[in-house]
């Protein structure tokens, strides 16, 4: 028998919706977001939207409108005015001159190829090598390392010692379970603020996310490791930490996240080629156990009846097809 989520959670709780401009949503995407719309409408809570545009060199154009038509044509709806994270620069300024006041950050130099040379960091963690600390205690300011070495400095959080009380981070989530994260050793210092200029994800989410209101964050389990770092940060900064839940992804036959190696499973390829939106969730709602068939339906008939609780945490598997009339993928290219 799988394991399932839990339904634990805050009454009338205020979630997000946060897609990034820098390509098509796909199947993958659909099914997060669907989940976290659902939670919180069953809930009888608000759901918010957020354009999350930071990745300036990865940020496509039209990729904003895209999205927001994509969702619109599943049949999900937010709550007020869209809010666009690079408009927001002020404020996470100003929370990136709070931590330096504490000496909670500090300017860094090193490139990506600097960190994965590190003879001091031989190991990987989740998502790649463990930063060394190379930079901890070496500029007095951001202009000392700049002059220094020609590079405009990033930003790095100082992580708690491996091991000590402060670093290691332990939260409820609602799909994952207990979790336990020594930053320090499993992520190490992580960076708050570009070289280039302009707030990390890690950071502009935490100050948003309050900002908001947001009380509930239903997103992919690829973000989990995320969350530790950005409870740090939370505490750091005075901000309340959301209910956080990571549901799994929809993976290909290869266990790897989708991709275009899986087919096109755009939600724009899929409009383009005749599929309905209440097929795409009566697919999805089937996929994750909220339904017994994959027979079509909007989102709003799964309001009244929804539970976490029925999710599974093992992924979705895309086989490219469709247990409906639409013939698999790989033959309408």
């Amino acid at each position: 028998m799988s394991r399932r989520c839990d339904s634990v959670g805050s009454a009338a709780p205020t979630g997000r919706l946060a897609p990034s401009p820098t390509g098509v949503l796909h199947l993958g995407n659909a099914r997060s977001f669907l989940l976290a719309w659902l939670d919180a409408r069953h809930r009888g809570g608000r759901i918010l939207m957020r354009i999350e545009d930071l990745e300036t060199p990865r940020v496509k154009p039209g990729a904003e409108a895209a999205a927001l038509t994509d969702l619109r044509w599943l049949g999900l709806d937010w709550d007020g005015e869209v809010l666009v994270q690079s408009r927001r620069a002020a404020a996470h300024e100003e929370a990136l001159a709070r931590l330096a006041a504490r000496g909670l950050v500090y300017p860094c130099t090193c490139t990506r190829r600097d960190v994965e040379h590190a003879a001091a960091a031989p190991h990987a963690g989740h998502e790649g090598p463990v930063y060394p600390g190379t930079c901890r205690g070496r500029w007095a300011s951001a202009d000392e390392a700049e002059a220094a070495t020609g590079r405009a400095p990033a930003w790095r959080f100082r992580v708690p010692e491996p091991g000590s009380a402060a670093g290691v981070v332990r939260f409820h989530d609602r799909c994952v379970g207990e979790v336990e994260v020594d930053v320090g050793a499993e992520l190490g210092d992580f960076v708050v603020f570009r070289r280039a200029g302009g707030a990390a994800y890690q950071l502009a989410v935490v100050v948003d996310d309050a900002f908001q209101g947001v009380d509930s964050v239903l997103r992919g389990a690829d973000l989990l490791p995320s969350t530790a770092r950005q409870i740090l940060l939370q505490r750091a900064l005075g901000l309340p930490t959301p209910e956080y839940a990571h549901p799994p992804l929809v993976v290909g036959p290869d266990g790897r996240r989708l991709a275009k190696r899986h087919g096109d499973t755009s939600l724009r390829h899929l409009r383009e080629c005749g599929h309905t939106p209440e097929e795409v969730v009566g697919w999805l709602a089937h996929a994750s156990g909220l339904r017994p068939d994959p027979s079509p339906l909007r989102p709003a008939d799964l309001v009244t009846e929804f539970e976490l609780a029925r999710v599974p945490r093992e992924p979705v598997v895309w086989h490219g097809n469709w247990p409906t009339r639409i013939r698999p993928l790989a033959e309408e290219e």
